[in-house]
């Protein structure tokens, strides 16, 4: 039986776990050296003995843990977790029934109250990401409750954590069922991927970013150049020219871009010869851009929200102005930036004053076309703001 530890919650965090914020504070708690080991479960009481919800404890960035339930006599084993599963696979059930989708989010972590933990289905395959030690020690129960909720070819699993909460990249993520082929072919909007879910902590696609992606293959792309910033296997690139672009190039530092962006063209039968794939600094082949006089009238920017190479680092907070700036020089007049950011360290209003100050600052004129966040499946809770980290606005470039 997992062990369970009674604490003491501060003052003035009661109200806040009370209306449903899932995050556990090490801060919030009074005497939190007790809770030594990761995968603790830990029942929260206020200062009068009063009960307000179980959690358990597992280091993920700035947290110390995830809210489990309001009811203090909850017991936290496999049938606690088929519910939570079952709950949130009928959350998405038209994804399911959707034959030109057959890649999404199936379980959000603390969206769907479990928070550390992440399930995407791949056309008959689920892969659980693991963020922190702590959920990872409930794993016997929770691949249980997947296996009686769900029909599955086979299932894999990815560890974004080590005893120092980094990412542990295991020789061999298979669990389960049957091996995938490398890649599998999944299809999103009727636009085909190749996914790779035992090939290091990626595989292939970000799939938060699958309505954005429409929009640009059905409303902007056509008869228009694009250029695709930190474009990792060229999925914003493989959307614009099915939406009818004349030329895509896409541009990453990393030397995989190269294979990989070039496979997801030719699964869809693209014509590599209109599609140029650099492998670059993006902020180096900007200075090229402006130097050749290179213009574009469509740039999609989606940055890590941090990142770091031996000439360089980005930060997302720190930096997107002057990436913005960078991108509105090499942009037709007309022309539409796709400004994205996953970074959780700011919010849309934020976002907004980031465009703004890099327009201004160029007196250059701008119209916003629509803004776009996370999709439905990746489901999240209002009462934790930080969940809901995808932004993305279509900036028109109007003189």
């Amino acid at each position: 039986m997992t062990q369970e530890i009674d604490v003491t919650v501060k003052p003035r965090f009661i109200q806040a776990y009370k209306d449903g914020y899932p995050l556990i504070l090490r801060e919030s708690i009074e005497s939190w050296d007790k809770v030594t080991e990761e995968g603790t479960v830990i029942n929260l009481f206020d200062e009068k003995g009063k009960f307000i919800i179980k959690a358990y404890h597992g280091v993920q960035n700035k947290g110390y843990g995830w809210a489990l339930s309001s009811n203090k006599n909850e017991v936290i084993n496999q049938d606690y977790f088929s519910r939570k599963i079952k709950s949130s696979v009928a959350y998405r059930n038209d994804f399911y029934a959707d034959e030109s989708t057959t890649a999404f989010r199936v379980l959000n972590g603390e969206g769907d109250g479990l928070g550390g933990l992440t399930i995407d289905y791949f056309d008959g395959y689920y892969l659980l990401t693991w963020y922190s030690l702590g959920i990872y020690e409930f794993k016997s129960d929770i691949l249980e409750a997947l296996k009686s909720v769900v029909e599955y070819k086979g299932i894999y699993q990815k560890k974004r954590f080590d005893s120092k909460g980094k990412y542990l990249d295991d020789e061999d993520d298979f669990i389960c069922g049957e091996r995938a082929e490398a890649p599998i072919l999944v299809k999103e909007n009727g636009v085909n991927f190749a996914i790779y879910l035992d090939d290091g902590a990626m595989v292939g696609v970000f799939l938060d970013q699958r309505n954005v992606r429409k929009a640009i293959r059905d409303k902007y792309a056509k008869g228009k150049t694009v250029l695709n910033t930190f474009s990792y296997t060229g999925a914003f690139s493989v959307a614009a020219a099915l939406g009818g672009a004349t030329r895509t190039t896409s541009v990453d530092l990393a030397k995989r871009s190269l294979k990989k962006t070039s496979e997801q063209f030719e699964v869809n039968n693209i014509d590599l010869d209109n599609q140029n794939i650099i492998v670059e600094d993006v902020f180096n082949y900007f200075k090229f851009a402006v130097k050749k006089k290179l213009l574009f009238d469509l740039v999609v920017l989606d940055p890590p929200s941090f990142a770091r190479s031996k000439k360089r680092t980005f930060s997302a907070s720190k930096d997107y102005v002057n990436l913005l700036k960078e991108a509105i020089q090499i942009t037709n007049r007309g022309g539409i930036i796709v400004a994205s950011t996953n970074s959780a360290n700011f919010n849309m209003m934020t976002f907004g004053d980031f465009i703004r100050k890099a327009f201004k600052e160029l007196n250059v004129k701008y119209e916003i076309k629509e803004r776009f966040s996370l999709p439905k499946d990746f489901r999240v809770l209002d009462e934790f703001k930080a969940g809901n980290y995808l932004k993305v606005v279509f900036i028109k470039k109007v003189k």
